[in-house]
């Protein structure tokens, strides 16, 4: 390949490239140090999961066991309530998810489309309450449930995993929308659709990457979720979740830190495999839903 004159074009010398590799190093090294310090825990707690009991009590834990057993899962799996609070937390989690993606996809289109008066204070008032610290409502919520009489009940806990995705779920989605040009409802309209029908038709199947988004923040908060699910459920035992029977694994001896690690790891692996299940559109949905609308 040559210039427009014939003459070959330069190469950057070697040793601008060797800068710019050593520019790179301490970003590098800065980007290992933080996988490193945010994976370790998580592989701890699997390789203690796995350890012997009388290794994870020794004085000197070796960081790569060397016998394996699945003796803790096994007390985790037999323990009293483990299928019954899998299913209190697959319920609450999923029905708290599925309403606040149905609310949120109405009211984000309405914010983003259709203009009408109160539309900025709405959107300001969905931010603060994106930004107001949710354990700061616990002895409101507690009150209030307990003069409507709903205490110890799934539906309570349910209600306010909605109550706390629900303003990210807006905010994401409207930006979502925003970012899909309205001409292509316009046409759909001409052609004979209705509004919401070219909702259904355009704009919906364009919204794949921001629900998916949108869906996991929603499963991650609401799955891990432990102050509210400890203290709206406190008599009735059968509508604890797992987070409450996490804290569970404890004797007249202590705590079984082998079991307890266990139960962790399997508490952990729904929201890994939503995750490994979505992680393609979540980094697009979120960008896309900082767009301005």
């Amino acid at each position: 390949m040559t210039t427009p004159h014939g003459a070959a074009p330069r190469r950057a010398p070697r040793g601008r490239d060797s800068l710019r590799r050593l520019r790179r190093v301490p970003l590098l090294a800065a980007a290992a140090l933080t996988v490193v310090c945010c994976l370790f825990p998580v592989y701890w707690m699997v390789a203690t999961a796995f350890r012997p009991s009388r290794d994870i009590q020794s004085y000197d834990p070796e960081l790569i066991p060397r016998e394996w057993t699945l003796e803790h899962f096994r007390t985790a799996v037999g323990a009293d309530g483990f299928g019954l609070f899998w299913r209190n937390s697959i319920l609450v989690t999923l029905g708290a998810v599925l309403l606040s993606l149905l609310v949120a996809l109405g009211a984000a289109y309405a914010v983003a489309r259709l203009r009408w008066r109160g539309r900025r204070t709405f959107l300001l008032a969905v931010f603060i309450a994106q930004m107001a610290p949710w354990e700061s409502l616990i002895i409101p919520i507690y009150i209030i449930s307990r003069d409507t009489n709903m205490l110890d009940r799934l539906p309570t806990l349910t209600l306010v995993y909605f109550m706390i995705t629900l303003p990210f779920t807006v905010v994401v989605l409207r930006g979502f929308i925003a970012g899909i040009p309205p001409e292509l409802e316009e046409a759909a309209q001409v052609d004979g659709c209705t509004r919401v029908g070219a909702f259904r038709r355009i704009v919906f199947p364009l919204l794949a990457p921001g629900l998916m988004a949108t869906s996991l923040f929603g499963f991650i908060t609401a799955w891990n979720e432990f102050t509210y699910a400890n203290f709206l459920i406190i008599k009735q035992q059968d509508s604890r979740t797992l987070p409450v029977w996490l804290s569970s694994f404890q004797s007249t001896f202590g705590t079984d830190w082998g079991a307890t690690m266990a139960a962790a790891t399997l508490f952990a692996l729904p929201a890994l495999i939503v995750f490994l299940a979505l992680q393609r559109h979540v980094t697009s949905g979120l960008t896309a839903g900082g767009v301005k609308g």
